[in-house]
């Protein structure tokens, strides 16, 4: 128990098995596994939980049933070919002292893909078609219901043979079995519809199944949306019914919030930073006061302070940190020892966790790129030999770069020609509801501090201070800037960049244009501040849609945000040319062209420009020089971080 934070710390019994703290990693795809079964980089994956002092892990879903293979890289129970894989993550887990559960699933209508690419059979309680896959199910046939139940019997026998702890029966977020009882898509007139007790039939059957299947120690949970945040999905009052007539049954409830089958529940799957801290508890906590049943938490809790506050009030038994636990697997034994300083706190910024799901590619973290790879970079590796070394760049490429180099044993200074590191991430954070961005400044830096980097500000570095100075190595990582092509009538017209915008240095009338060829977080977030201002806006995206790069729920929330503040999109446009107050756009398929009257200023969002003079000043250097960020090319946080760390650990 940490004096600390003491409820956060304190152990949680279920049955006979006792969860060392309160922490918990809940059940999240990583596209790790390969032929659907546990393999060396998913058990590597959560190794490193284990070790950081996680509670509880548990793990990604598993399917029951061959109708369950929803992506082509999940894990499948539905065969004892799994049991060994499932055995070695079990032992892994146990021997740093981490509890772990297996997740059962079955998403009926919410299937994604098959493995030959065309479109899926999916097969839920009745034929009602979902928002956001536009997948019509098929009405499950009485045999078939049968044959899943018992599915979810034998694999939860397999996990138990396999050595965990436990399972958990995976309701959440508008899967197979909150179709069954939700009245809106349950449209059954046999036994499994029609009154809340025939609803209640399909999981009633399938705890039953489990516990016939395991011995009575085995622990059997269920996950469950508290609400859907969904116009067809199930409301908190019907939530409190549900698990009211359930209460007793499970061992616990894993609440959360959201729906997989709309756009709108979607982004509550993994909240953005959009949400506040652990938006969704009261909900929970709600719950917990009309049952008996032990209920878990999950939803946009990144802090372990926000964690301890929850628990204290008695608001919830146990709380996902899922998130957190990509971003820095150290996390629990850090605020453990009162290091919370040390941590690497996640900004939900969903890139390379969840987007990366969504990308089909394992996953990782934007600030902490060790995810995911840590076959390959899990332990870090003492350089064999000390070297000097100057990295040129203190934007979050640069700031990687440099830790991982000091970390492996190498003299670092890192150079940065402003006042201030951080680069670009220091316009993320000014961007509406973004500031929480600006946390990778802040943690590269303190890790950058604690590698023991020299950091040396308002210094550029040239050929004449590399020369001076003769280090073995140099890293640049000297960024980008915004690219500012010829753009037919600019002299007659008030055109300012997205930079400028951010940092307030330009006035912009009340009619804006925002021409953005990126498709990213740029351009929603410039319409966004300057509607909130009061202007007129019109958003001019080179692609079908803004935000098109970036990851969805991120995305499809903030197209919300846009709607509702009146501003315009204009898809499939290329900024041809301005004149006055008429700019002009081409349609980037069509012949028509799109002629936009009346606008005060235009901001360009047109992508960046690498600041590569260093490295053409430095082609004759004879030591170890690597190019790395934007300065290689201009991309995102993510490639600079990843490129940082590669450099860090190639010298």
């Amino acid at each position: 128990m940490s004096p600390v934070l003491p409820h956060l710390y304190s152990p949680f019994t279920i049955r006979r098995t006792v969860i060392k703290n309160r922490i918990m990693s809940t059940g999240h795809d990583t596209t790790l596994p390969t032929a659907f079964a546990p393999n060396d980089a998913l058990i590597a994956y959560q190794r490193a939980r284990a070790e950081g002092g996680v509670g509880l892990i548990v793990l990604q879903v598993a399917g029951v049933h061959e109708t369950a293979r929803y992506t082509s890289h999940l894990l499948m129970a539905t065969s004892d070919d799994c049991i060994p894989g499932y055995r070695k993550l079990a032992e892994v887990c146990h021997q740093n002292g981490t509890t772990v559960f297996g997740q059962l699933f079955h998403p009926g209508r919410e299937i994604m893909e098959t493995s030959e690419g065309t479109a899926p059979v999916a097969y839920a309680p009745s034929a009602v078609p979902n928002q956001r896959f536009h997948v019509m199910p098929k009405a499950l046939p009485p045999r078939m219901i049968d044959e899943i139940v018992q599915g979810y019997g034998e694999a939860a026998r397999r996990l138990q043979e396999a050595g965990l702890d436990g399972v958990e029966i995976v309701a959440s977020h508008g899967y197979l079995p909150a179709q069954f009882v939700n009245p809106r898509v349950n449209l059954r007139n046999d036994n499994y519809g029609g009154s809340i007790g025939n609803r209640l039939r399909f999981i009633r059957e399938v705890v039953e199944a489990v516990r016939a299947e395991t011995s009575p120690d085995f622990i059997c949970g269920l996950r469950f949306s508290a609400t859907d945040n969904d116009l067809d999905g199930m409301t908190t009052d019907e939530v409190s019914e549900i698990l009211i007539a359930l209460d007793g049954i499970f061992d616990y409830f894993n609440l959360t919030i959201g729906s997989s089958a709309s756009f709108g529940g979607a982004v509550h799957i993994a909240p953005p930073m959009a949400f506040g801290s652990a938006y969704g508890a009261t909900t929970a906590a709600a719950i917990k006061r009309k049952v008996t049943t032990p209920v878990f938490y999950t939803g946009r809790v990144n802090q372990p302070q926000d964690a301890e506050r929850l628990l204290a009030a008695g608001d919830v038994d146990m709380v996902g940190m899922t998130r957190a636990l990509i971003c820095d697997p150290e996390m629990p034994a850090k605020a453990q020892e009162g290091r919370f300083d040390d941590i690497r706190a996640c900004i939900a910024c969903n890139q390379a966790c969840i987007g990366h799901f969504q990308l089909g590619v394992p996953i990782s973290c934007i600030q902490h790129p060790e995810t995911g790879r840590e076959l390959q970079y899990g332990r870090l590796t003492p350089a064999r030999v000390a070297k000097r070394v100057i990295v040129a760049g203190g934007g979050p490429a640069g700031m990687k770069a440099a830790t991982v180099a000091a970390q492996r044993g190498h003299d670092v200074t890192l150079y940065e020609a402003s006042d201030r590191l951080g680069g670009q991430a220091l316009l993320a954070q000014l961007i509406p509801r973004r500031m929480e961005f600006g946390g990778i400044v802040t943690n590269l830096a303190h890790e950058a501090e604690l590698a023991g980097v020299t950091i040396v500000k308002n210094t550029a570095v040239d050929r004449a201070l590399v020369e001076r100075l003769d280090p073995d190595a140099v890293i640049v990582a000297t960024g980008a800037k915004p690219r500012l092509p010829d753009i037919p009538g600019v002299e007659t017209a008030h055109v300012v960049t997205a930079w400028q915008v951010l940092r307030d240095e330009v006035n912009v009338g009340s009619s804006v244009l925002i021409a953005d060829w990126r498709c990213d977080w740029i351009g929603m977030g410039i319409a966004e501040k300057l509607a909130r201002a009061g202007c007129k806006v019109r958003l001019a995206v080179n692609g079908y849609m803004p935000g098109q790069r970036i990851q969805a729920y991120v995305r499809d929330q903030w197209a919300g945000v846009l709607h509702d503040l009146g501003v315009e999109v204009i898809s499939y446009a290329d900024l041809y040319g301005i004149d006055g107050s008429t700019v002009y756009l081409s349609h980037v398929t069509g012949k028509e062209p799109i002629i936009v009257d009346g606008i005060d200023t235009l901001v360009t969002s047109l992508g960046h420009d690498a600041v590569n003079i260093l490295e053409a000043e430095l082609s004759e250097f004879e030591g170890d020089l690597h190019i790395i960020g934007d300065c290689l090319t201009p991309r995102t946080a993510e490639e600079a971080v990843l490129e940082g760390l590669k450099a860090g650990w190639a010298i």
